[in-house]
């Protein structure tokens, strides 16, 4: 690491601290020709491969952007689309790889989409499993009512068991 103040070829490390949860490492250095200090980041890269091959850092506010479409006359907030886009970082971060196909980026947007607006994640869906036909919106449409009634129903038979220990 090249001294800011004087282009010294090396400093030294003098202190070392995860930061940003853990996503980053910030240290203390020292170059050893002038003696002055100063602070270096270190972010792990995470690479997106896309269709044509192409490499770029993921991005965050790539994702974002392209939920923003899906999400458009929806009532999604800015705050919402922003955790969306941090619960998409962080699930393919977690994934522990240095590379990740760009719809695979896609494929762990959908999840959280869906719990956010079932709408919005139909429109994202329908582009990243390309849907060609309306028999692909109706099978993705039956399963949402499956999931749904599944939940109504374990919501109903939790509020009866809570109602019959108040007995």
């Amino acid at each position: 690491m090249h001294c800011p103040y004087c282009r010294h070829e090396d400093s030294r490390v003098v202190d070392s601290r995860t930061a940003d949860d853990g996503a980053a490492i910030r240290r203390r250095r020292q170059c050893p020709a002038c003696n002055k200090r100063f602070t270096t980041v270190e972010n792990a890269m995470l690479m997106v491969v896309k269709r044509s091959g192409v490499t770029e850092p993921f991005s965050r506010t790539k994702v974002v952007s392209g939920v923003r479409k899906a999400c458009q006359g929806r009532p999604v907030t800015e705050d919402d689309l922003a955790m969306l886009g941090q619960q998409v970082d962080e699930a393919v971060r977690a994934l522990g790889v240095a590379e990740i196909d760009a719809h695979d980026v896609g494929m762990a947007t959908l999840e959280p989409l869906r719990q956010l607006d079932e709408v919005a994640y139909l429109r994202f869906a329908s582009v990243y499993r390309s849907f060609e036909s309306l028999e692909d919106f109706e099978n993705e449409i039956t399963l949402l009512r499956v999931e749904h009634d599944a939940a109504t129903l374990d919501s109903a038979v939790s509020d009866s068991s809570a109602h019959a220990g108040q007995s």
